[in-house]
């Protein structure tokens, strides 16, 4: 149960994870965001026509086909593979840590942890626009508040969750965990409070915002939720021969 063999295995079920992403986006997300670009690009058509007038339009260094197909490939592909060996490695590093739990167990609990605090819980602050919401001028005032809003809720939960086993044997597993989730949430819902709210939707349709923000909500669960039952089913297999080979070893020393 070393950290390499955790590695490699997170890196192969975010290999899966990332292909298994690109056919749910490229299925329920893909339609989202090419109605949005069609309204920004009607939006737009007045500006395109009066530039065409001027001259000709530069065609687009990456076509349309290409970003929806090859390029969101190479992203989901890209972000699964990385993001399997995090979970991984941290996987690894968790090992014995969490009580009683088996290797299998506390593999499924780091990735359940990880999609709340990475994903889910960011997402509800700041959830994904389509193209055609928000201002470029404050482009990197939005990145920079959810990469905050998202490390607050990383160290938050690495918080509980180590104060939640330290306080296990004195107060018993329900009540840190318990505990733990309540402090958990208090932190992220007073964060959210005090964070800036980015409000720059205008006039955008709410039904098409609504689906493209719920098509990035079911990609992203996509991702962790694969990654976490193909890493969790290579960590117990991994565990049950890493066990026979140990049973193995202490029944030839004692004979």
């Amino acid at each position: 149960m070393s950290p390499r063999a955790f590695l490699v295995r997170g890196l192969l079920a975010g290999l899966l994870a990332g292909v298994v992403t690109f056919l749910v986006a490229y299925s329920v997300g893909e339609p989202q965001v090419g109605a949005a670009i069609a309204l920004e690009e009607a939006g737009d058509g007045h500006s395109h026509s009066h530039a065409a007038e001027g001259g000709e339009e530069e065609a687009p260094e990456v076509s349309r086909a290409n970003q929806s197909t090859w390029g969101l490939l190479t992203g989901t592909l890209a972000v699964g593979v990385a993001l399997g060996g995090i979970v991984g490695l941290v996987a690894a590093a968790t090992l014995g840590r969490l009580g009683r739990l088996t290797p299998g167990q506390s593999t499924a609990l780091v990735t359940l942890i990880g999609f709340v605090a990475v994903a889910l819980v960011p997402f509800l602050k700041y959830p994904a626009t389509p193209p055609a919401v928000g201002s470029g001028d404050t482009i990197g005032v939005r990145t920079a508040v959810y990469f905050a809003f998202q490390a607050l809720s990383v160290v938050a939960a690495v918080v509980v969750a180590y104060a939640a086993v330290r306080l296990r044997g004195r107060f018993g597993t329900y009540l840190a965990v318990v505990g733990a989730i309540a402090a958990y949430l208090a932190v992220m819902v007073v964060a959210g409070e005090l964070f800036p709210t980015v409000n720059e939707v205008g006039d955008f349709p709410a039904d098409t915002l609504w689906f493209f923000r719920r098509a990035s909500l079911i990609t992203l669960a996509t991702m962790w939720g694969v990654l976490g039952v193909a890493l969790t089913g290579l960590v117990i297999r991994l565990y049950a021969a890493e066990r026979a080979v140990a049973e193995r070893k202490a029944l030839a020393a004692s004979l």
